[in-house]
Formats: C-alpha cells, sequence, structure tokens
C-alpha cells in the first residue's frame, strides 16, 4: 500500500508501505480522506513538533477510514462502519514509524470498548478512544473534520464557554474557525476573532463572527477595545505565538479566563499579568476528543457545522500529491486541504 513518509525533515514523500496485520481486537479500515492539520502537520514535517516519532515516520491524524475486516474479538466495530483518527501502526519490522500514520491506504482501528470490558491495560487501548464510528449520512469527506471539531470543542467546554459569555479568538485557521463555530453553537453573546485578513468574510458569514481584526494591526488591543470596551469573558490563543498573549490581554474583562491552545512556539509562551485589567485565570491545554464526539456528531446532522468553511469538499487532492496539497496550504488558498487516500 501507499503512505505518506517523513524520511528526512522537509521532505515528504510516497512511498509503498507492506498492509497492517490485524489482531484480535483490530478493524482493518480502507481509508478514504484525510485532512491537511495546517499547524501540527507542518511542525511535524519541518521538525519542530514536540512529539514526533522516529524518522522514517507516516503522517495524519485527521484520517477515516470504513471497516473492512474485524479481529475475532472486535465487538462495537462492523464491516461498513465509517471510523475517525484512524492509521496505520508502525511497520511490523520497525523501520517506518508513525506519527498517527493517517495518510496511508490502509490502517488500522481498536475495539478499545472491548479491550476495556476484557480487562485489558488502559496502556494498550487508552489512545484509540479517538476511534469512534461516525453517524450514518455523514459524507465521508465531512468526517476528517471531526477530529479539529472535537479537540476544540473539547477545550473551549472546559474553558467553560457558555450561552451569554463574550469570547476572543486569536488566529483564523482551522482550529480558530472550528473555536467560533462553537462558541456560536454554544450561544455565546458575541464572538470576535483577530486573524489573516483573506479568511475575514468566510469568519463573518460561516463562522458567525460578530467582529473581525487583522491580527498584523499594531495596536490589536487598541482596536479591539475601541469596538468592545467592555472587554471578554475568555481569550482562545488559536496559534500559539510567544508575545500574543501580551498584545490581547488588555482586552481580557476582570476575571476572565485565559487559555493558550496552539503549539506554533510551544514550551516559550509567557505573558505579563500587568497586561490584564485585573485578576484574571490562566487555563491549562486540556483536552478529549473521544468525550465530544456525540455532541460533534449532533452538531453535523443538525447543520451546525459546515465543514465547507474549512475545505472544498469537491476538491480533493490524491495521495500521491500531497506534497501539492500542503503547498496549497501554504499558499493560504483555504485553512485545510481535503487528500483522497484511496482510488
Amino acid at each position: 500500500m501507499k503512505a505518506a513518509v517523513i524520511e528526512k525533515f522537509g521532505s515528504l514523500v510516497v512511498r509503498e508501505l507492506p498492509e497492517p496485520v490485524i489482531g484480535e481486537y483490530d478493524a482493518l479500515c480502507e481509508l478514504l480522506f484525510g485532512a491537511t492539520c495546517t499547524g501540527t502537520d507542518s511542525h511535524i514535517i519541518e521538525g519542530s513538533f514536540p512529539w514526533i516519532s522516529p524518522l522514517p515516520t507516516v503522517l495524519g491524524h485527521e484520517s477515516v477510514g470504513r471497516v473492512v475486516k474485524v479481529g475475532p474479538k472486535v465487538r462495537h466495530f462492523r464491516p461498513g462502519d465509517l471510523v475517525t483518527r484512524v492509521g496505520m501502526p508502525a511497520t511490523a519490522d520497525g523501520r517506518v514509524s508513525v506519527t498517527w500514520g493517517g495518510f496511508a491506504e490502509f490502517g488500522v482501528a481498536k475495539d478499545h470498548w472491548a479491550m476495556c470490558a476484557d480487562g485489558r491495560p488502559q496502556a494498550q487501548w487508552g489512545g484509540h478512544r479517538v476511534n469512534q464510528v461516525v453517524p450514518a449520512g455523514v459524507d465521508p469527506r465531512v468526517a476528517p473534520m471531526f477530529t479539529t471539531w472535537r479537540e476544540t470543542l473539547s477545550y473551549i467546554t472546559r474553558l467553560g464557554v457558555k450561552a451569554g459569555h463574550s469570547i476572543l479568538i486569536v488566529g483564523s485557521g482551522g482550529n480558530g474557525l472550528s473555536y467560533a463555530a462553537h462558541a456560536a453553537n454554544l450561544g455565546a453573546s458575541f464572538v470576535a476573532m483577530a486573524g489573516a485578513a483573506y479568511l475575514r468574510e468566510a469568519a463573518l458569514a460561516k463562522a458567525r463572527v460578530n467582529a473581525y481584526f487583522d491580527y498584523r494591526l499594531d495596536d490589536l488591543a487598541g482596536a479591539v477595545n475601541q469596538h468592545r470596551p467592555e472587554g471578554f469573558d475568555f481569550i482562545i490563543d488559536a496559534v500559539g505565538k510567544a508575545g500574543i498573549a501580551d498584545r490581547v490581554l488588555p482586552c481580557l474583562k476582570d476575571g476572565g479566563t485565559y487559555g493558550t491552545y496552539g503549539i506554533d512556539d510551544f514550551g516559550k509562551i509567557s505573558l505579563n499579568p500587568g497586561r490584564a485589567r485585573g485578576t484574571l485565570i490562566v487555563h491549562p491545554c486540556s483536552y478529549d476528543e473521544s468525550e465530544t464526539h456525540q455532541r460533534v456528531s449532533e452538531f453535523v446532522l443538525q447543520g451546525k457545522l459546515d465543514a465547507s468553511l474549512w475545505y472544498d469538499v469537491g476538491q480533493t487532492y490524491p495521495l500521491a500529491a500531497i506534497a501539492d496539497a500542503y503547498a496549497a496550504v501554504r499558499a493560504r488558498q483555504s485553512p485545510k486541504v481535503l487528500v483522497r487516500l484511496r482510488g
């Protein structure tokens, strides 16, 4: 089968690798589509991501697969099920690792429910709780978005955003747009975004953002505060660049909550409390994809999450042209790109 492999940092190539062999709790899946993750994937390719498996390694963590075969102890997956966050395992000979391994033609999902019920150690199945069945009727081309939507919905709900709250989101990429959409779905009274100018109209129209600011403004806080002098209950940094906190802390209400989700400058983020209006709560980056799968499924079925805000579902790049897909993202043609993994 084919898979997208980082052989050296800065180089992503498609190689032939052995198809996975499944165990008793495994479901073999034909991988259908995967979405690029602009932040994480780019950092992995460049070698700046904090948690990269040894090279060569197979990239991809936003892929979905169709179950084609199940092991003898699988009880919660059936052939034909569409499953999230499926990736190939490392090769049996250990020569190729995986950094989630979603950009391949075949992958493996684990029946973590059965493994838990049968008393298997959590270390064997805990990381596979992201393997969840997509509801019938969801387009397989939309399903790769479940990863981003679940992560960000988990984070924003743990942050405490509820109906009536106001929120400022810094960053207009895939994660930032997800936070805006979730905030609106949760009933936030005012949602503002500081992001790239080219995404302004899409954010206002499809993400239901109330106000949009160019992140390059010299006095970003001044512009935001002029528009909304009362400040915000929450601020989320969806990018994670050093210096962002100090630029926007003056926009946070006294007693408000500030959270950093992005990883661009992971381990280098600091903030000056003196920039805040008063007391503030700093929220850790904490989320659990599996806890929001059901709610994301409901939002999708209700039409409250529209994948077209993130990528064109009608335009896919074949796995063989995955390098072109990342070039399109770097050229800012859209926040994310859809990769066709089979056919």
